[in-house]
């Protein structure tokens, strides 16, 4: 009998565990960009979206202002990201809704056409949003996000608009709840059926590679 080739299935996985609309991530997601492309031969990479700001949380950025304003200061301040005027603008205007919905479909949506491209992907969504003021909850807000990964626009959009999209992507809450996730971002490494977690918040490139490093080792 010969035997089965590895599919990549058999490589690890790390698995990002991120929200579009957390600060941290948006630090956080250079990070993992750079790790997808220095441990590219050693690793897949997958972007999970937490929900964390659903239901009854949904609401007016106006409302939390004071206190996103000043935890968005640290953010910066620790990550070295740059959160733009236009978005500043946003928050002191006050009546922008904060949703985590409409960002995790166009994840979902992407995932489906260009999984390769995921991270990237939700790095632009947060860069669109925390740089240039973009709102979220706005369809073609994504369209030119997408076309910029390889993405046909009008494919994107059929999958962003159909309710099996908004099911996964709840379903997909509700697993990162099941895991036991506390806060985003959280990342994983899954090798097998065993689960490593590398780290709960942010981390300097440097130190989550190391310890990317051991667990690989580690795993083997």
């Amino acid at each position: 009998m010969t035997q089965p080739t590895p599919s990549t299935t058999d490589r690890p996985e790390l698995l990002y565990i991120f929200d579009p609309l957390c600060g941290w991530c948006y630090g956080m997601s250079l990070v993992i960009q750079r790790v997808q492309q220095e441990f590219a031969d050693q690793l897949d990479v997958s972007v999970l979206c937490g929900g964390m700001i659903t239901g009854e949380q949904v609401g007016p950025i106006g409302e939390d202002w004071h206190h996103i304003s000043n935890a968005l200061q640290q953010v910066a301040q620790t990550t070295g990201v740059r959160f733009g005027a236009a978005f500043w603008a946003l928050g002191e205007e006050g009546s922008y809704v904060q949703d985590s919905e409409p960002p995790s479909w166009a994840i979902n949506a992407f995932r489906q056409l260009n999984q390769a491209q995921v991270a990237s992907f939700a790095h632009a969504v947060q860069h669109a949003h925390f740089h240039d003021g973009a709102d979220l909850n706005e369809p073609k807000t994504y369209v030119p996000l997408a076309t910029a990964h390889g993405v046909d626009a009008a494919e994107f959009l059929h999958r962003l608009t159909q309710p099996e999209t908004a099911t996964a992507t709840r379903q997909e809450f509700a697993a990162v709840a099941k895991i036991g996730v506390q806060g985003f971002p959280t990342s994983v490494l899954r090798i097998g059926s065993q689960g490593y977690v590398l780290a709960r918040g942010y981390q300097p490139y440097e130190a989550f590679a190391n310890g990317l490093r051991q667990a690989l080792e580690q795993g083997h």
